[in-house]
């Protein structure tokens, strides 16, 4: 067995090599089906690759993920830290419990705006059960190849007529009218701003969606840190010519962190890198909620 730091420098290429055996399935199925203009338009067929893909990944994605998304939901994350008696599992706090973690956000109410939700990995959190102040969702959703999965899992929920999809691009919602600007309580991002057109420009229009006190609830993936050094940097960045390619667009190196502090005047700022996070990460987070 490989030691720790070798392990997760070759992981990305399993990842690559893993995203890369969806291919000829998809190909297949448009040929079959005769869809030509899929196989001839490099967007739509590298859409439907990666929503074949990440419907058998995305669960793999969630369960290594949901103890860190989880507690960040439910206001208990700050400063990067994960409070330990944080539950990893969507479960309403033990109100018995003689030490309850403290909560130095609100948990997610409201309105909710949750871009790039994909499969609908994170659509139970939304249940009251987790975060029972929710009220309407609206999944923002670009791929139509992963609506009908959303669509299973918002109904496994029990959230029809909560949660509403919204089939546009972050790009095109201002333009579509659908949700006005300053009417959204709080905005959730989870490992989705690497794939958005535009970042900066979108995060700002994002921000404009959030009424004033509306809180933004971010996991995201980034560039190296300097404190990782330079070799991983130079490692992350020579990943990233070969990465969007196979995995729908997502970029490794935004420093989105930093965009997200630009993208409009904030009250609060409690986003930082996840703690205890090694050097030798290729894809490094951020964790935290930014209030209006």
């Amino acid at each position: 067995m490989p030691p720790p730091a070798l392990a997760a420098l070759l992981e990305p290429w399993q990842f690559l090599a893993l995203a890369l055996s969806y291919l000829p399935s998809t190909l297949l199925t448009h040929l079959l089906a005769l869809d030509f203009s899929t196989l001839l338009s490099w967007p739509r067929l590298q859409a439907a690759w990666f929503g074949r893909f990440w419907a058998h990944v995305g669960p793999m994605i969630r369960t290594n993920a949901e103890a860190k998304v989880v507690p960040l939901l439910q206001g208990s994350v700050t400063h990067g830290v994960i409070p330990p008696s944080a539950s990893p599992s969507p479960s309403p706090p033990d109100k018995s419990a003689s030490h309850p973690h403290p909560h130095p956000h609100p948990p997610v109410s409201g309105t909710v705006l949750e871009i790039g939700p994909g499969t609908g990995m994170w659509t139970s959190l939304f249940q009251p059960s987790t975060l029972p102040a929710v009220t309407k969702v609206y999944g923002v959703e670009p791929n139509p190849a992963q609506h009908p999965a959303l669509r299973r899992a918002v109904a496994a929920a029990g959230l029809e007529g909560t949660y509403e999809i919204v089939p546009l691009g972050i790009e095109d919602l201002a333009s579509s009218g659908k949700i006005p600007l300053g009417s959204v309580d709080c905005v959730v991002t989870v490992m989705c701003l690497c794939s958005i057109p535009e970042p900066r420009h979108n995060m700002a229009q994002l921000y404009g969606y959030l009424k004033p006190g509306g809180r933004w609830y971010a996991y995201e993936h980034v560039k190296c840190f300097r404190s990782q050094g330079w070799g991983m940097q130079l490692y992350q960045a020579f990943l990233n010519l070969i990465w969007p390619h196979f995995i729908g667009g997502c970029e490794m190196c935004r420093e989105t962190g930093k965009w997200l502090k630009e993208a409009g005047p904030w009250s609060d700022v409690d986003v930082h890198q996840l703690e205890g996070e090694p050097w030798y990460f290729t894809m490094p987070h951020i964790i935290g909620v930014l209030t209006k």
